[in-house]
């Protein structure tokens, strides 16, 4: 897919590490340019860092420009899409990614009575509120596009996952998708949910392998699963290039799909040249 959409501009929220990262280069390696925000300007406990990000989408042939951005201050994520405005009079693509992973991983199983009150501001403000706000200020340039937004959520969103205040925030995810396609209606804009499965991002590359060079996780209530078959960052940017390059994209509108299911019906791989469907 490389050059499918070189002239395009995107920008993807949390994109140091994880999932954003993997959209990021993606959609760097497809000749976009990409800015890519995240706090981290520096590595810090986990890798990665917006510099990092940027200069890896470089050396695949898009443009990346970092932009060190706290979603949870909106005068920082307004000054973003200014400056994109700025520099190009154009934004084709935004990929609402932004979540508090580790803050989240503290709770994983815990019936909600266990799980305090900040775990549920936690998910919401950067994971729900995050994905509003930037959408907000970059409406005006993706409607004079034609643009995408994609909202990063999960199966969560359906059934349980992890625990209630994920789920929900989950389920939150994608009912802003649907009401923004309600209002998008009449503007050409199309904007989606996606749903990767279990990923392996750099927190969870910290599991170890065992002695059979398994690299197991048991999630409590949902099962154990061998790390070694998930899918890795880039499988869900693939499924956004897809997207972003399908000029027939309106009709999955207001709707969330199954990373599998996209590359099922447009064709990709993973870069193992596998579709996992794990988690």
């Amino acid at each position: 897919m490389n050059g499918i959409l070189t002239g395009r501009v995107a920008v993807v929220t949390g994109a140091s590490r994880g999932i954003g990262k993997g959209i990021a280069l993606e959609l760097g390696a497809a000749g976009a340019t990409v800015y890519v925000t995240g706090r981290s300007a520096t590595p810090g406990k986990l890798p990665g860092s917006v510099t990092e990000t940027a200069a890896e989408i470089g050396a695949l042939g898009g443009t990346g420009v970092p932009v060190v951005c706290d979603h949870r201050d909106d005068t920082a994520v307004a000054e973003l899409f200014t400056k994109v405005r700025a520099d190009h009079g154009r934004l084709d693509v935004l990929v609402n990614n932004v979540y508090n992973a580790p803050a989240s991983s503290r709770w994983l199983g815990k019936p909600f009575w266990e799980v305090p009150p900040r775990a549920w501001d936690e998910s919401f403000d950067i994971g729900v509120r995050s994905h509003y706000v930037a959408s907000h200020y970059a409406a005006p340039l993706l409607i004079d596009s034609g643009g995408l937004i994609v909202g990063v959520s999960s199966p969560g969103a359906e059934h349980y996952t992890h625990n209630a205040t994920y789920g929900v925030a989950k389920a939150a995810v994608d009912r802003l998708t649907a009401d923004m396609a309600h209002d998008l209606a009449d503007t050409g804009v199309t904007a989606v949910s996606i749903w990767p499965g279990i990923v392996n991002t750099e927190l969870l590359q910290m599991v170890p392998p065992d002695a059979d060079g398994r690299r197991l996780v048991t999630l409590p209530g949902e099962g154990t699963f061998d790390l070694n078959e998930a899918e890795s960052p880039r499988f869900p940017g693939r499924a956004v290039v897809a997207l972003a390059a399908d000029d027939d994209r309106r009709a999955r509108t207001g709707k969330a799909w199954r990373v599998a299911d996209l590359a099922d019906h447009y064709g990709f791989t993973d870069i193992d040249g596998r579709i996992p469907r794990v988690g």
